[in-house]
């Protein structure tokens, strides 16, 4: 099953995807921004902090490459900015494990430390969390688009259910005296 076959295509958590993307790519450019103007050297593990996060050029330019991204997507916004958030924050949260395993050895090339690791944590929950909402939950209602792409047969009985329920004559009994037409 792919992704995208369950996905409608206009619902009203368009809004989050992008907004969550956008919020966060923002934030990551200008990180990486902020280490570019510190005139970092590209591959340099001397410990140059930012914001409270250690960062060299190398770290600063994928900073700015994902804010990119993300800005693109809330741009685009829909199903892309969704699935490209989720994405994005899968990678950040596996980049937060490889290099909480990399702290204090020679391959840590993107001088990560400590805070780094929380914030690549952080980050990457934040930005899943924008692209899963309203796609992905145990009990989703059975109004909500996901749902009904994912169950369009039991949809459909629900919706000619729910026509034949509107269209059909009220029963006497339910109807009021004063109401009632004379027989």
């Amino acid at each position: 099953m792919r992704l995208k076959e369950e996905l409608p295509v206009d619902h009203r958590l368009h809004r989050v995807y992008g907004i969550g993307a956008g919020l966060c790519g923002l934030l990551l450019l200008v990180f990486g921004s902020l280490g570019f103007a510190d005139s970092l050297s590209f591959f340099s593990t001397e410990g140059q902090r930012i914001a409270g996060l250690s960062t060299n050029g190398l770290l600063s330019s994928i900073s700015v490459l994902f804010g990119v991204l993300l800005i693109v997507a809330a741009v685009i916004g829909g199903n892309f900015a969704s699935t490209v958030n989720i994405v994005v924050g899968v990678l950040f949260v596996a980049s937060g494990f490889l290099h909480l395993f990399l702290i204090g050895r020679p391959g840590n090339i993107l001088d990560f430390g400590l805070s780094n690791v929380v914030f690549s944590f952080l980050m990457g929950l934040l930005i899943m969390t924008f692209g899963m909402y309203g796609r992905v939950s145990g009990g989703l209602p059975h109004d909500n688009p996901y749902w009904q792409r994912r169950h369009p047969r039991q949809a459909a009985r629900e919706k000619a259910a729910a026509r034949r329920l509107a269209l059909a004559p009220a029963e006497p009994a339910a109807i009021p005296e004063h109401q009632r037409e004379p027989a």
